[in-house]
């Protein structure tokens, strides 16, 4: 390797001796490792090439390299970090079971590479409506074009990650397992569907499909060099599984006092975690639910609370599973369906014969709302059987670690309303705005989001598009932006309902705008006149500008509500492309969509 390429991710392969497979397993490794673990990677190959050679060689001259021996691909498709923590212990469980195996990005697979392939997982979950993971569009599109190859020898497994409650169900999934059957490959394992209380089935399911790759394969052939080194970069200590238990240092309030909003400013100390993240990751917070609210569930369905039941083996009184182990404030339709058939209720049955009409009131209405609707009497585990898991909440990161150091902070709506004159809260948007007080103690983890980073160039124009709460990402970019020093250009468009009350980080901004960090903001503040502007339009009203710095060169971000907001934003930009780029409408989507694959359009949207 030429000491004058001091970049892992730009190889100078030259006559090479390696398949494009084998480069491809080679860049990755590399451009995970620091100089030290690299000079140690480059002395270790050179004695394994001297004392392994004769063996190498007979290996190849057998039948049994790598490339032709069966192997098992594990692909994630990933939009917020589960489906790749999934595919990550997948990974850990069929290296445990020796199957020789590797661990991609769907990003940075290539689809013809399926030709060669002999045992494939997906594991993928669903954006938006129906729409695959940022990660995954390529490899999505790849398989549905005239391109795609015939795949007759490949035996495959899909897993799904998704939420019920929405139309589309774990679509991407479903896709997936479409587009390479219809290509001749063989499902090993049926298909599974996983909700968003995941755990339990994903874990089921990965059990029997590395039992069926290991029965499927031959006997396992030694690994290349190149899949001996670890994949992974290595991890904190702490997970989803493991929660590091910080401290609640701050809960300031930033909307004003007249605001129809309760938007909170949350510092979160890390100190002693040796926890890392990165502007664009989220914080997954692990919450427990309103004591008050269990109370009143209990009562509902005419429990006293002190019942048992039996979780994972373990018997706990039904108030304390209640309280740190099942989701009892989102409904969900299948929450629904299964009390209209406890209580008999016509008015829910009608509901749940109609489904659009029961999303909409699932979307609308918690679980203690169906609960006193059905005036239906539950025993204990009648009731759990009802309710999904706790699952924690991921929020995006406010902040750079470059700024805060040891700390963490977060942009939180509380969601609070009144249903029928009583009070009604967030599950953890309540425990982190109103229930926890400061110095109290909050279990949380890092979730990484590499579907939205800043560019490693940091010459290159930043556009970032992020109204109410979806501002948290970007105050993070310019913290990080102004401590590397980065000389790219910033552009920040912002929304909320009024000026006075609702402008989130007003007195950062100005300062930011003021010292030149910030290059350009555009603010839309919906009832601030009679009629309603929303970050969309300022999009329009400067799509001039906005066209020259796509042309520049400027990656774009979205952050913020994906039902509409979202939508609306991606219209804006193709109605951008179409007028400035002389392009159709059809021309435009196309341009538009490239961006996302070419990751120069992230967003992160919920």
């Amino acid at each position: 390797m030429s000491s004058a390429n001091n970049n892992p991710n730009e190889l100078a392969v030259l006559a090479s001796p390696l398949n494009d497979s084998q480069i491809n397993q080679l860049q990755q490794t590399a451009s995970q490792l620091s100089s030290s673990q690299l000079a140690w990677v480059s002395g270790y190959l050179w004695g394994l090439s001297q004392s392994q050679g004769a063996t190498t060689s007979a290996l190849a001259s057998s039948g049994h390299s790598s490339q032709s021996a069966g192997k098992l691909t594990i692909i994630y498709a990933s939009q917020t970090g589960n489906a790749k923590g999934v595919a990550e212990t997948l990974e850990k469980e069929a290296k445990a079971l020796s199957i020789p195996v590797r661990l991609c990005d769907a990003a940075d697979y290539k689809g013809k590479e399926l030709a060669k392939e002999t045992h494939v997982i997906i594991v993928s979950s669903t954006n938006g409506e129906g729409e695959a993971p940022d990660n995954a569009l390529a490899l999505h599109e790849f398989l549905q074009s005239k391109k795609v190859p015939k795949l007759p020898n490949l035996k495959y497994g899909v897993l799904g990650l998704g939420d019920s409650s929405y139309e589309f169900f774990c679509q991407t999934g479903k896709d997936f397992d479409s587009f390479l059957a219809k290509q001749g490959a063989t499902a090993f394992i049926e298909r599974v569907d996983c909700d968003v209380d995941y755990e339990e089935d994903a874990a089921q399911w990965r059990k029997q499909a590395l039992e069926l790759v290991k029965e499927s394969l031959s006997e396992a052939s030694p690994l290349s060099p190149f899949e001996n080194v670890n994949s992974v970069p290595s991890e904190s200590v702490y997970s989803k599984q493991n929660p590091f238990e910080a401290t609640l240092l701050t809960s300031q309030k930033i909307t004003g006092r007249d605001s129809g909003k309760d938007v909170r400013h949350i510092e979160i100390d890390l100190d002693g975690s040796d926890i890392t993240y990165q502007p664009g990751d989220a914080l997954g917070v692990w919450y427990e639910n309103s004591s008050e609210l269990v109370e009143n569930i209990l009562s509902s369905v005419n429990l006293d609370g002190n019942e048992t039941v039996d979780i994972d083996g373990d018997k706990l009184p039904v108030r304390d599973a209640l309280t740190g182990k099942f989701e009892i404030t989102l409904s969900n339709p299948q929450f629904i369906s299964k009390i209209a058939e406890f209580s008999k209720s016509e008015a829910l049955a009608a509901l749940v014969g109609n489904k659009e009409e029961l999303r909409h009131f699932s979307a609308n209405h918690q679980i203690i709302d169906v609960l006193k609707q059905a005036e239906v009497t539950l025993n204990a585990e009648q009731l759990v059987g009802t309710l999904r898991r706790l699952t924690p909440r991921l929020y995006s990161i406010a902040s750079s670690q470059s700024e805060v150091d040891q700390e963490v902070h977060l942009t939180v709506g509380v969601v609070e309303y009144e249903q029928n004159g009583e009070l009604r809260q967030g599950g953890a948007s309540g425990f982190l705005g109103k229930r926890l007080e400061e110095g109290d103690s909050v279990k949380v983890f890092i979730e990484n989001n590499n579907n939205f980073k800043l560019p490693q160039d940091n010459n290159a124009p930043v556009i970032m598009i992020g109204p109410g709460t979806g501002i948290a990402p970007f105050r993070s970019f310019i913290q990080e932006r102004e401590n590397l020093g980065a000389q790219g250009k910033n552009w920040l468009f912002f929304g909320d309902r009024t000026f006075t009350q609702d402008f989130l980080y007003q007195v950062e901004w100005q300062k930011y705008l003021k010292s030149g960090i910030l290059s350009r903001l555009d603010v839309a503040f919906s009832r601030d006149q009679h009629e309603k502007v929303y970050v969309q339009h300022r999009i329009l009203e400067n799509a001039e500008q906005v066209w020259s710095w796509i042309q520049d060169g400027a990656y774009i971000y979205v952050c913020g509500d994906a039902t509409r907001m979202a939508k609306d934003v991606n219209d804006a930009l193709v109605t951008v492309a179409e007028q400035n780029g002389a392009m159709t409408r059809e021309q435009a989507e196309t341009f538009i969509n490239e961006l996302r694959k070419a990751k120069r359009y992230q967003r992160d949207v919920y």
